[in-house]
């Protein structure tokens, strides 16, 4: 049917020309990148580094990971795969403290970024020297850091965890009558405090992504989605996780999305998460969580800033150069140390699969 906007159009020989234009571009745009994606999928096979993303990257990082034998999983997954596979050049494209994770796992391997200035908010926000005043004011107190670390904080832990087990890890060590310090999500750590009832100091800082999500506008995209389930990552703030129908992991999310019978899920984590839950769930509908928008600071907008420095260019210029200025590299000694934590994390990952 034809449209006011329509006849509009027809008649202004100056609009129809814009639109023209803008679609012939955003077909050049979408052939260059598309030519892009197979000039750095044929050099990355022909190098033999193994490409290991997270979740959060773009689209095509991920399916150029899945198309090359490569990964897409969370960060300690993406370090496992990497130890695990044959190998000997990794390139990870997520944040500077995956780069770490998977260089420590594999000390012997080269690892690179498409760009190291991909930090990380929690990371940042835990810098080393003073997170070691904090524990040093605290002898008694078992260190238990995310994942989403420096090499240096993790050195400086007892326990390194992942969002998917850390409840397990801090309710073991509460009935060990042990009392700890978290770091460095503070919204992270109220969710496990509240679950297992630990004694626990929380550092304080939080994700970007994550404390913009709240329930402004939330009723009303529940309204509009009434059969929609809720999916909420734990670093998000309690209003949000309270509301949820499953709280978890990456993993945990995209398993509960599949488990779960709603036809669709509002989620509350980045929006890189959909390309691989769309995948495992292909008929739901999935929709961001709102944010709080011209009320917050929206620093992120459901997407790491971070995260997406992570570009077919930056891995194209990698592939060319290897430059070391994308290597991760690490002392020796701040690896081993760093190593400790992380292995007793591992082991105990284990002895619950057992």
């Amino acid at each position: 049917m034809r449209t006011e906007l329509d006849d509009y159009i027809a008649t202004r020989a100056d609009v129809r020309a814009y639109l023209d234009r803008a679609l012939s571009d955003a077909e050049t745009h979408s052939q260059q990148e598309a030519a892009l994606f197979e000039t750095v999928k044929d050099k990355l096979l022909q190098s033999g580094a193994r490409l290991v993303a997270h979740y959060y990257v773009d689209s095509e990082i991920q399916r150029l990971a899945e198309e090359t034998g490569g990964i897409v999983s969370d960060s300690l997954e993406m370090a496992r795969f990497g130890a695990n596979d044959a190998a000997e050049t990794l390139i990870v494209a997520g944040v500077s403290f995956m780069g770490e994770t998977a260089k420590i796992l594999s000390p012997e391997k080269r690892v690179y970024m498409p760009t190291l200035e991909a930090t990380c908010s929690l990371d940042l926000g835990c810098p080393a020297d003073k997170f070691a005043e904090f524990c040093d004011a605290h002898p008694d107190h078992t260190v238990v850091v995310y994942a989403n670390t420096s090499a240096a904080v993790k050195a400086r832990a007892d326990w390194v965890v992942t969002s998917s087990i850390a409840v397990d890890v801090v309710e073991a060590l509460a009935d060990q009558g042990q009392s700890l310090i978290w770091a460095p999500d503070r919204y992270l750590g109220r969710y496990i405090q509240k679950r297992t009832g630990a004694e626990m100091l929380l550092w304080d800082s939080a994700c970007v992504v994550h404390e913009e999500f709240r329930l402004n506008d939330l009723d009303a995209l529940q309204s509009m989605y009434p059969n929609a389930g809720l999916l909420v990552h734990p670093e998000s703030p309690e209003e949000m996780i309270d509301r949820a129908d499953a709280v978890g992991s990456t993993s945990q999310l995209i398993e509960a999305a599949e488990r779960l019978p709603n036809p669709s899920f509002i989620v509350a984590t980045d929006r890189g998460i959909f390309y691989k839950m769309q995948q495992r769930v292909p008929g739901k509908r999935l929709i961001e969580a709102p944010t709080r928008g011209a009320g917050g600071s929206c620093q992120s907008c459901a997407h790491c800033p971070w995260m997406a420095m992570n570009r077919l260019s930056g891995i194209n210029h990698l592939l060319d150069h290897w430059s070391q200025k994308s290597e991760i590299l690490i002392d020796p000694a701040l690896a081993e140390a760093a190593m400790k934590p992380l292995t007793r994390m591992l082991e105990f990952k284990a002895s619950q699969s057992a």
